[in-house]
Parts: C-alpha cells; structure tokens; sequence
C-alpha cells in the first residue's frame, strides 16, 4: 500500500474510531493552536517557559471559547531549542519540526484507545524536553498493521502494563501527566501515527529536521486523517 492509499485507508477508519479524548467531547470543544516560530502572536511569549507557555495555550483556548486546542503536524517550532536533545547547531539536523499532533488539556484527563490494538510497547522518556510516559499500540486491520504513540502522560499510565496485552476500541489506556513528569511540558497529548517503527521500542522520534523530513512525512501521515477533529 502507496502513502496515498494508506492515508486513504486512515480515512476510511476515521468513520469508526473512538474519540481520543473521549466520546463527551465534540468538534465545537477543539480549536486550532499555532505554536509556529512565523506565528507573531507568539514573538513576546518565552516559550522555554513552561509555566509562560501554558498561560498562552489557555488564554488560547478561553479566546477561541473551547474545551481543546489542537495542532502541530509538520510546525516548526522554537520550543525545542531550550533543550540539547533536540538543538544542533547545524539548521539541517537541528529537530524542530513536529510529526505528531497535540491536544492540549489539563493533565489527569483521561486517554481512550481510538482502535482496537495490541500494546507494543511503553516507556518512561525522561530526557528533557521528551515524551516522558509513553504507550505505543499496535493495529491490525485487514492485513494492515501500523501503531499510534500516546506521549506526555502521567507516570500512573504505566503501572500494570505488559506488553503484547490486548487492547479495545474505547478503553481508558492512560491520563495526561503534568509539567514534572511529561516532558516539562503544559500538559497535553502528543498522538502520533508510524507505519514502521524502525526497531524503536516506548519511543519513536516524535520531531523531525529539514534533512530527514520527506522520510517522517511519509512514515508519520497527518494523526488528524484518523481522529477526523477538523
């Protein structure tokens, strides 16, 4: 299956995938957030200020008269340059282009499984400015298989995991961490979608740069051509 048919196929199962955030939430409670390094509004907020970073994101959010802010796939961003894990000095490796999509909301909110899976894998990445608690699902569907990343949650979401268990479209898999656990990050879901792990095991590169862009775009498709929020 060609990238072209596989974002097919993820849209055509967008029909039939339990809300992320759950059922409760409709698609007036989401709004769209720009955390772009071209967004202007942002020019006199410090980013690598976590506390400064969640007043925009909420004042965002209340502004838009929303529950959610959503966005994020393929942004360049500036918040990573507070960190070496993403930082290079050379603009071509430098990681500040984002494969996933975030949904921001205040930690302790529940996470469900979109699809019926199997957990692949999970893991506690504690560099800085990483995902920190992660879950990594497994789908099968008619002979296809492919995996979503759950990142930024609390440090509970991992107790009494074990890999390979079965999981059910609709199961509470997690809730979202706070700043101390999830990265140092306002809290937030990071969901991501890989065709191929390349070997990775409770973590997969959720941020890309200009040289490996092409590859991400294609093993990373656009996370909202399966949750369908805008």
């Amino acid at each position: 299956m060609d990238t072209a048919q596989f974002r097919a196929f993820l849209q055509l199962l967008s029909k039939n995938v339990f809300p992320v955030l759950g059922a409760s939430f409709q698609k007036q409670d989401y709004c769209p957030l720009n955390l772009s390094v071209s967004n202007p509004e942002l020019d006199g907020v410090d980013v690598s200020n976590t506390s400064k970073l969640e007043s925009f994101v909420n004042s965002e959010i209340k502004r838009q008269g929303a529950k959610i802010a959503f966005g994020g796939y393929l942004e360049q961003r500036g918040i990573y340059q507070r960190s070496t894990y993403f930082n290079q000095s050379n603009p071509e490796t430098e990681r500040n282009i984002h494969l996933g999509l975030d949904l921001w909301i205040e930690a302790g909110t529940l996470v469900y499984a979109p699809l019926d899976g199997i957990l692949h894998s999970f893991k506690n990445n504690t560099n800085f400015g990483d995902y920190g608690p992660t879950l990594i699902i497994e789908h099968r569907i008619d002979d296809m298989s492919f995996y979503t990343l759950y990142g930024h949650l609390s440090l509970e979401s991992l107790e009494g995991k074990k890999e390979g268990q079965s999981i059910k479209k609709g199961e509470v898999i997690a809730t979202l961490g706070e700043a101390a656990v999830n990265g140092s990050y306002p809290p937030h879901l990071h969901f991501q979608i890989m065709r191929n792990l390349q070997g990775n095991s409770g973590d997969y590169p959720g941020v890309t740069n200009l040289r490996d862009l092409e590859f991400y775009k294609q093993n990373c498709p656009d996370p909202n051509l399966l949750l369908g929020i805008a």
